[in-house]
């Protein structure tokens, strides 16, 4: 009997003991705006995940402007992610209209650490998208010397639905860009509390693929996001294409006018006719709808690319580019007649000159005509986004190329493929698995190269610093590309002459007979 009390004794003091190492690794809460929050230690990082930046987005709230947190008592639990925003997809933590949320990876050891801050603006069309993915796990870049933040908005219909009755009520007027300012909101929650994870608030960089791409070049754009951050680096993305009522991928952008149009018809197939009605239908119960930023006059002045014409944007570094094979990602063609039907029914007029500068085969549709898609999606919008800022700021551009993959062997379906559309977020999150079979040494050196260059420009504004090859400035007079293709080394703009070629649509389309055909 004496044995077993000893025992149970021990065993208590044994489990107080790693109470209390528990107790003792568990960093302390830190204050924010809210309240206190505690977050977890994870391998020399405290992270923190799910602190909301706004008041939940429902009921009355939902299509308005974020609003400021509500305090909270005690301390809040921040060890997991929260749900991300309503969508047709089911994210890693699941989804709900309370989305408005943010998480934290910092190395930092004091809030007087002053470390550079990395913002990640995930992408998904402004359809779908979530922090909680896998690869954006930001522990890898945390421990290359930043403080990496993931913010979430609103996607769809519940972060883009432009509508007379929303407008109405907006002290702005305007409607439509509900997920945009989500991500202000998320900025200027890190402005004013960042510094207390040992971040540094003027030196903040965001950066985003795709969709979160797109939103970088949105914000770099938008007064409502001047000095929220002093750099931006964009993963295909960019939005330079000029507004019409029927979109294109490229073109993607409405005015507030003709978004209000498409509000109208969305709140008939839901079977409504007011606002107040539409907020009354459960989140998951509203009728599937599309999503994107328009031009309204505040969030987003006018057409980015005039914008930028006149130095109208918020002016800092960039760094952008973009996948080799972007186009094979997006419903390809499967037949030349397609393609050629195709590039008829959207160019019009300039149709034969661009077929001639992305030739199709006789039987197949080759990576050639496939870079028409990448071109107008993305590769049309970071060269003109690269030369108009070397043209009007001060402010230096950096422009990549990313073509990592394997040289597919002729029998292979994936024959002639390059870089599909997403393919570099790994890389440059870090998230390769070295154990796998398929990762070769050049994967895993390409991807602490991108790593590393990211954080530098984090740091300094400027990818270069030891460890990496030079990558220069980019400008019309020197316009030089990092490739990241088996070793990061330098290049010519890609497919540059098929470039102009495309640029001459686009100019066409600015004018009043290129806007009158579009319409």
């Amino acid at each position: 009997m004496n044995q077993q009390l000893i025992h149970r004794a021990g065993l208590f003091w044994s489990l107080f003991g790693l109470y209390l190492g528990a107790l003792a690794q568990q960093p302390t809460p830190v204050k924010v705006v809210g309240g206190l929050v505690q977050g977890t230690s994870e391998d020399g990082l405290t992270v923190y995940k799910g602190i909301p930046f706004a008041v939940p987005p429902v009921g009355d709230l939902r299509w308005r402007a974020p609003q400021p947190v509500a305090n909270w008592e005690g301390v809040r639990q921040a060890d997991k992610f929260a749900p991300g925003p309503m969508q047709g997809g089911n994210p890693p933590s699941g989804k709900s209209e309370d989305c408005l949320y943010l998480n934290v990876w910092t190395p930092a050891k004091s809030s007087s650490d002053r470390i550079p801050v990395l913002v990640w603006i995930y992408g998904g069309g402004f359809a779908a998208g979530a922090t909680s993915e896998p690869t954006y796990s930001g522990e890898k870049l945390a421990k290359k010397g930043v403080v990496l933040v993931s913010i979430a908005y609103r996607v769809g219909t519940l972060g883009f639905l432009a509508h007379p009755e929303l407008s109405a009520e907006s002290p702005k007027h305007v409607s439509g860009n509900y997920g945009l300012l989500d991500m202000i909101a998320g900025l200027q929650w890190v402005q004013k509390n960042i510094a207390a994870f040992g971040g540094d608030p003027k030196k903040v960089t965001i950066f985003g693929e795709s969709a979160g791409g797109i939103a970088v070049s949105m914000l770099c754009a938008s007064p409502e996001a001047k000095g929220l951050f002093q750099g931006a680096i964009s993963q295909s993305g960019g939005s330079f294409g000029p507004p019409r009522p029927t979109t294109f991928p490229g073109e993607n952008m409405k005015r507030l006018p003709d978004a209000e149009t498409v509000g109208l018809a969305y709140a008939k197939t839901a079977g409504v006719s007011s606002i107040d009605d539409l907020r009354k239908i459960t989140a998951d119960k509203l009728p599937p709808g599309r999503g994107w930023p328009i031009i309204d006059g505040w969030v987003i002045p006018d057409d980015q690319h005039k914008l930028y014409e006149a130095g109208k944007y918020n002016h800092t570094p960039i760094l952008v580019g973009y996948n080799s094979d972007e186009g094979a990602s997006f419903s390809p063609p499967k037949t030349p007649d397609d393609y050629i039907q195709g590039v008829q029914k959207r160019y019009g007029q300039f149709a034969d000159d661009l077929i001639k500068a992305y030739p199709v085969g006789t039987d197949v549709v080759p990576k050639t005509a496939r870079d028409l898609m990448r071109d107008a999606a993305f590769g049309w919008h970071t060269w003109s986004w690269a030369r108009l800022q070397a043209k009007t700021s001060k402010s230096k551009v950096f422009y990549y190329y990313f073509d990592q993959h394997p040289d597919y062997p002729a029998d292979s379906p994936k024959h002639g493929y390059g870089s599909g559309h997403g393919q570099e977020v790994a890389y440059v999150f870090e998230h390769l698995n070295p154990s796998n079979p398929q990762t070769t040494k050049t994967d895993l050196a390409i991807s602490d190269a991108m790593g590393t260059y990211w954080t530098n420009f984090a740091k300094y504004g400027d990818p270069n610093g030891k460890g990496v090859p030079n990558w220069p400035a980019f400008n019309e007079a020197n316009p030089v590309v990092m490739y990241f293709s088996q070793t990061p080394h330098t290049g010519p703009v890609p497919s540059a002459d098929a470039l102009k070629t495309l640029d001459t649509y686009f100019q066409w389309r600015r004018t009043p007979d290129g806007e009158a055909w579009a319409k």
